[in-house]
């Protein structure tokens, strides 16, 4: 029994799922039918294929606490010419935040709270007790490895496991949709024009702009008065560009508006102003 099987095994035992690894960091497709990509999975075999032996034979998928599986023909040949065992973070009910180089260990000791850690070849993993959507590049140098996903094994660390924090959660999380492009006509104007200059104008819509992105709560309400103070201000003469407009969309869509709510203000708006 070579040093790779025993340690599966010893994981395993654990109630740690795994599975070799070969050169590269790439997982073996432990059947005939699974060699060199025959049965359809990617390349990389990061991703199950069809082929079920047993279901499914490579990738993420195939880590298992099975001995039995372990040790069993299929995995015979794999076994023999592994260069590493990976495992399933997320089938093991852990999250892996692995920090790539330096500039993403200082983020990780800068942010993240202090928990299990194991050095590798070229950085860190952080361990916690949790499961998430795994995905790559959260951030320069960070990938997140827990569910879907398999990490090499590189030793049981040093620190005690947390649980796994909001902070991390949120690396994942959606980003916010960028801003619709809305082009409103600029209220046609003709009364007269307050404005001692141009600077006047820009002065209001920066300021507007501003009071909108410093909101903290009660955006809707907030949106609306924004929207109001200016038509009220430079709503008659004719100086209030679409452009200007566009800029307070902007602004109220950052702080989560949608483009409809911001018409609606818009309306709302001109409709109390009688314009």
């Amino acid at each position: 029994m070579n040093e790779q099987l025993r340690a599966a095994l010893d994981l395993a035992a654990s109630r740690i799922p795994v599975l070799p690894l070969r050169a590269g960091k790439v997982p073996f497709g432990n059947c005939r039918r699974c060699a060199d990509n025959a049965c359809g999975g990617r390349p990389n075999m990061k991703t199950p294929g069809p082929c079920t032996c047993p279901a499914p034979c490579h990738g993420w998928a195939a880590a298992t606490t099975d001995s039995a599986v372990i040790i069993s023909p299929a995995w015979a040949t794999a076994w023999q010419g592994a260069a590493a065992v990976a495992y399933h973070p997320g089938g093991a009910g852990l999250t892996v935040v692995d920090c790539d180089n330096a500039d993403a260990i200082a983020w990780a000791r800068e942010t993240l709270p202090a928990t299990r850690i194991v050095p590798t070849t070229r950085g860190e993993h952080w361990l916690y007790v949790g499961t998430m959507p795994s995905a790559n590049g959260v951030r320069p140098g960070v990938d997140i490895k827990s569910t879907m996903a398999y990490a090499r094994w590189l030793g049981s660390g040093t620190g005690t496991m947390a649980a796994l924090p909001d902070v991390v959660r949120a690396l994942t999380a959606a980003k916010p949709a960028a801003p619709v492009p809305v082009r409103v006509p600029a209220p046609v104007g003709g009364g007269e024009c307050r404005h001692r200059s141009p600077a006047y104008l820009e002065r209001g819509i920066a300021m507007a702009e501003q009071r909108i992105t410093e909101t903290s709560s009660g955006v809707h309400t907030a949106v609306y008065r924004t929207f109001l103070a200016v038509l009220s201000t430079h709503g008659r003469c004719g100086c209030l560009t679409e452009d200007h407009i566009a800029r307070l969309f902007t602004a109220a869509q950052a702080k989560g508006e949608t483009a409809r709510h911001c018409m609606d203000a818009w309306t709302n708006a001109r409709t109390t102003l009688g314009l």
